[in-house]
């Protein structure tokens, strides 16, 4: 467990390093694609798109597009959750990724929630540590931290009786499961 603990900074990191990877290429190519219209824009002495091509703005939209396709907490790395809080570590004040997370919490914690019903924990924790980077201090955030606690404590007795049905099965000579 404590390699599972200690290797999810490192997952973090490496899922920040591909997002940032990622907006560099995408803006390089936003760069190469508007290249020929800026010529063609000073050449006509009109004023270039008023749009800003920066990573916040590549974040935002692939932060919208993870909600319109219900990735709110999942996937890893391809989230609505991981892409606002990016915006918010390139922008702190962004008010409309800080007014999209709020918004999305019920349905976010909702996601964990089921994640911790349908036993898959190891998710569950995931999404629940990035709820909490938004907001650590929810209650629900709480709640959903206990259940996740107990479902674990649930699995790991599980596990336990499972583990000596199988010593009482080798050791009586009987084949196992």
């Amino acid at each position: 467990m404590s390699s599972t603990v200690s290797s999810a900074p490192n997952r973090r990191v490496l899922v920040v390093a591909s997002l940032v990877a990622a907006i560099v290429v995408a803006g390089g190519v936003l760069w190469w694609l508007q290249g020929g219209k800026t010529s063609a824009v000073a050449a006509n002495g009109q004023a270039p798109d008023s749009k800003d091509d920066s990573g916040v703005s590549i974040l935002l939209d692939l932060a919208q597009t993870a909600v319109k396709e219900k990735r709110l907490v999942a996937p890893a790395g391809s989230n609505a959750y991981e892409f606002y809080l990016s915006v918010l570590q390139l922008d702190p004040q962004n008010k409309a990724a800080q007014e999209q997370l709020h918004e999305s919490f019920p349905a976010a914690s909702a996601d964990v929630e089921r994640a911790i019903n349908d036993n898959s924990l190891d998710e569950a924790q995931r999404e629940l540590s990035l709820l909490r980077e938004f907001d650590s201090t929810n209650y629900i955030l709480s709640l959903l931290g206990g259940k996740l606690d107990a479902q674990r404590q649930i699995q790991v007795r599980q596990d336990e009786a499972h583990a000596a049905v199988i010593q009482a099965q080798q050791s009586a000579g009987g084949p196992a499961q």
